[in-house]
């Protein structure tokens, strides 16, 4: 590394990896003295046409000036960036700072030349888009605000590398050179373009694990049993289209073929690509293995090895060494501990997993991160009868493991634009990165469902996954995860429940719902269940239990056609007598009404039909064929002899129904997607970020910087407080110090009788339930007797620290917090104040920036909303003027991001306007925000 007096120490923290726009990954680092020869043949693989391009002339050779130069910086001036695969170089880039005049110069100068050169094998990869995010970056961080670069008009790809970052850009030419000059500084676009980018990069490289032409188990055992016999099986069982081959260094000289697979000693001796390996080895020889498969070109690696940071520290160290391995060969991990993939797609068919079936093909993309809960899911997914018919089956299957390299967030980028996938179910034991997760789901959750259950929701996560740090509750981190449109669920019980209404029946158009059955008391729960999950269901139906399928079908006809009615749920017992209905035809019935009216959802509750449940899942327009001999493909198992029904498969895309063995469980699930419908509707208008003409942006900021001036962190006083809350509209009534009665008497002259006693110390602070608090002192009589009170019940002043306000008009008492949590973002909370909506934590959240949308929501989302409202004929609180102050609350915190906790307590709403009483700003340096930075992958 350099060391030279003159140069700065050597920036690791620009080191990063990053995923290329045909899912490969590279390498980016800074350039150091160190390169030399790295860089001699990089470019000596460079074609001449590219070496014109960037130094405008033919020039076959770097000389020995060039190379010092080109590898010698300051890492401030001058600094030099190269993209690697496999420890070499691909491509580089580099800038020099210069002044108003073009030439060299240093800081304060804010303008820096950049040029860029990639080698010709790897253009079209998206390597020069990449390198001007993190070199941008970097020029930010050294005071550098523009970049200008010179191009030929000739080296259009390069020029469409500039124009299309979506910075703020002018362009100009002259001597037949086109000159771009473009502002640093992040944009609304630049910002889309990145996230695109990573979008189409991620979702790519998760789609050459899952689709991979060619698979190597790495670790097939010689002899039947062990972990990658298994999976070679598996694969092989499924029909796997592409190329297969089994990999032993362990067989015998000669042997050609392991179980009708061609089998290897090495990956390097097949003769061909291996797109994806499946590493089954002990964890002592997975280096090995990786540098087999990254010097073949293989694309990326499924490690069902175990002994990583499950295990412990050892593990851990282990497992950070074989990411940072594998990046090195451009390849992506699932993994390591993982349980595999699954791909159903018939033009694929890949079981590379520890299943020894594989699950239906149908439109669900499940994604968990523990094998065995994933065993548990597929399972239920596929189970027909004893519980929620399999009404639908998979189409992709990840379980990630330890997720060191591909997460859930990879996947979800994977998911939103995969055609065969309708609805996403994932079971996260951690969320690596809560604000990119959160960007994620968002936008997949307006496009199609994601249902997610949260395990290790009250303790630490698992050993074996890297996590950041969070100070919000479970209780919190759900409520965001709920206003990004995810579909927040407790148990993996619920998220199949869920999964199997959403994938075959579409979004119910509001709360309303009908309820007809064979069972009045069945009915009558059902009718209890939608009152609990806040839905409107009109009386239930009663059919008796002589209904007949054709009664069955009349009633469900009705119920669809009528305007009234958002979903059905229709129950059924087992009927008893000659005439009753069978399974098969009641199915039947059901289906061919749902049909006629496909636009509303319809749901059964059935009690002990297996074979009701078997038909509903599988019956087509036709009635079964008794008799019949031929069971569905791959079923997990067979049920109990009295829940088999033999049927023919439903055509696809018609809408099958699911079917449950308990009313909670189905009206839960009609619920959420009832809500989940809602949330789509409001997110086609999200509302907006509302502009107030009286804050003062520059005079807050101005105000921050100089407070920050005194140290890294801070809490405001009183006097700070108000004037940086006055730059944003936010009035704090004055609340005057009072050590001693005669001055509370001074206190409340100056600011006018009435007037409130309050003892400010912290375990009086707020809590008016134990006596701290006078009001409606109208003279100097009361205060004095009030403040003798005060000290005879809590002790000397010095203790209670008193102070007089003036008396705000009554109204309902609130509170308004916002916090910048390092996982999850800025943070926006509201609830009524008092110990009781503490106790009940009946407190709602957002995150910042909110629209105005967002805070009328978040007004009306807790459980004691109706105070605000007029409940018992109180007079209704300014709600309003509420909204209006949550909205400047998010403003502040989002446009300075130096401030990281406010604390609004209380505020006084009453029937017009507020009053804010108390209040604390806490100040700090922001900490770096990676979602606003260049794409990276998560550091090891």
């Amino acid at each position: 590394m350099q060391t030279s007096p003159d140069r700065h120490e050597y920036p690791a923290h620009w080191e990063a990896d990053v995923v290329l726009r045909d899912g490969g990954t590279a390498r980016i680092r800074p350039i150091t003295v160190d390169d030399a020869d790295r860089l001699v043949s990089f470019y000596e693989q460079v074609s001449d046409e590219s070496k014109y391009y960037r130094f405008f002339a033919p020039y076959p050779r770097l000389s020995a000036k060039d190379v010092h130069r080109f590898t010698h910086h300051d890492f401030v001036d001058r600094v030099g960036l190269a993209a690697t695969v496999g420890g070499e170089f691909i491509a580089t880039v580099r800038y020099d700072r210069i002044g108003a005049d073009g030439t060299p110069a240093s800081a304060p100068a804010d303008e820096a030349e950049v040029a860029f050169l990639v080698q010709d094998a790897h253009q079209g990869r998206g390597v020069a888009s990449a390198l001007l995010e993190h070199i941008g970056a970097v020029a930010r961080e050294r005071g550098i605000r523009r970049f200008a670069a010179e191009v030929l008009p000739a080296n259009t790809k390069m020029i469409k590398v500039f124009t299309d970052a979506g910075y703020t850009q002018k362009r100009s030419f002259e001597d037949g050179v086109v000159r771009l000059e473009f502002d640093l500084e992040p944009t609304d676009r630049s910002l889309a373009v990145q996230y695109a980018r990573e979008h189409r990069a991620e979702a790519r490289s998760v789609q050459r694990l899952l689709a991979p032409g060619s698979v190597a188990v790495i670790g097939a055992g010689r002899t039947p049993g062990g972990v990658g016999r298994s999976v070679l099986g598996n694969i092989r069982d499924a029909g796997y289209s592409g190329r297969l081959y089994a990999v032993n260094k362990a067989l015998p000289e000669g042997q050609k073929e392991l179980d009708g697979v061609p089998a290897h000693r090495s990956v390097r001796d097949i003769d061909g690509p291996v797109d994806l390996a499946v590493v089954a080895v002990p964890a002592e020889h997975v280096t090995e293995v990786v540098t087999e498969c990254g010097e073949h070109g293989v694309q990326g690696l499924v490690v069902v090895s175990a002994g990583y940071a499950e295990s412990g520290p050892e593990g851990r160290e282990r497992q950070r060494a074989l990411v940072r391995h594998a990046r090195t060969y451009g390849m992506r991990i699932i993994g390591p501990n993982a349980f595999g993939i699954i791909n159903t797609s018939p033009r694929v068919r890949l079981n590379a997993s520890l299943a020894p079936e594989v699950p239906r093909p149908g439109r669900i993309g499940l994604f968990a991160q523990s094998g065995a809960i994933g065993i548990a899911l597929l399972s239920r997914l596929h189970r027909r009868g004893g519980g929620v018919t399999g009404v639908t089956g998979v189409s992709t299957f990840v379980s990630s493991g330890n997720r060191a390299d591909v997460s859930g967030n990879d996947v979800l980028q994977y998911w939103y634009e995969d055609p065969d996938t309708d609805v996403v179910l994932m079971y996260l034991e951690s969320i690596g990165n809560p604000r990119k997760f959160t960007r994620l789901a968002r936008r997949t959750a307006a496009a199609k469902p994601l249902v997610v259950v949260q395990g290790a929701r009250h303790g630490a996560a698992p050993q074996g996954h890297a996590v950041r740090a969070t100070r919000l509750p479970h209780a919190t981190v759900s409520a965001l995860l709920r206003q990004a449109g995810v579909i927040r669920v407790d148990t993996i019980t619920e998220l199949v429940d869920a999964g199997l209404l959403l994938a075959r029946q579409p979004l119910p158009a509001g709360p309303r719902v009908a309820i007809l059955g064979n069972s009045e008391s069945l009915g009558l729960l059902t009718y209890d269940a939608c009152l609990a999950e806040g839905l409107r269901p009109h009386p239930p139906q009663d059919l008796t239990t002589a209904a007949s399928a054709a009664d069955f079908h009349a009633a469900l006809s009705r119920a669809l056609a009528d305007d009234r009615c958002d979903a059905v749920v229709v129950t059924a017992i087992p009927a008893v007598g000659e005439g009753s209905v069978g399974d098969a035809a009641l199915a039947e019935a059901l289906r061919s009404a749902s049909a006629a009216a496909p636009g509303k959802p319809v749901l059964v509750v059935h009690v002990e039909l297996g074979g009701l449940a078997e038909a509903l899942s599988a019956a087509a327009s036709t009635a079964p064929q008794a008799g019949s001999d031929n069971p569905p493909q791959n079923a997990p198992g067979p049920a109990p002899a009295a829940e088999r029904l033999p049927t023919t498969e439903a055509p696809e895309g018609a809408h099958l129904i699911p079917a449950y063995p308990a009313a909670e469980r189905a009206v839960r699930a009609l619920g959420q997607a009832v809500a989940y419908a809602q949330w789509r509707r409001d997110a086609a208008e999200p509302g907006k970020v509302p502009e107030y003409e009286d804050i003062n942006e520059r005079g807050a900021a101005a105000l921050i910087d100089g407070l920050l001036a005194r140290g890294q962190g801070l809490t405001l006083g009183t006097d700070e407080t108000c004037d940086l809350l006055g730059h944003y509209g936010v009035q704090v009534h004055r609340a005057l110090p009072a050590p001693t009665p005669d001055a509370a008497a001074e206190a409340a002259r100056d600011l006018g009788y009435p007037v409130a006693l309050k003892a400010t110390a912290p375990h009086l602070r707020h809590r008016a339930d134990l006596g701290g608090v006078r009001l409606d002192l109208a003279d100097e009589e009361q205060l004095r007797r009030s403040y003798a009170e005060l000290t005879e019940l809590f002790g000397a002043p010095e203790e209670l620290r008193p102070v007089v306000q003036r008396m705000a008009p009554r109204g309902v008492d609130v509170v308004v917090r916002a916090v910048i949590d390092p996982a999850a973002g800025a943070v926006l909370s509201f609830g009524l104040a008092g110990a009781a909506s503490q106790l009940l934590g009946d407190t709602a959240h957002r995150l910042i920036p909110v629209t105005d949308r967002e805070a009328t929501s978040l007004v009306r989302s807790i459980r004691t909303a109706p105070l605000l409202f007029g409940w018992r004929g109180s007079a209704p609180a300014d709600t309003r003027a509420l909204e209006e102050l949550l909205l400047r609350v998010s403003r502040l915190v989002d446009d300075h991001p130096e401030v990281v906790a406010v604390t609004l307590e209380p505020v006084v709403v009453a029937s017009h306007g507020l009053s804010v009483l108390g209040a604390s700003v806490r100040l700090a340096h922001p900490p770096a925000r990676d979602d606003l930075g260049p794409r990276t992958l998560p550091a090891y």
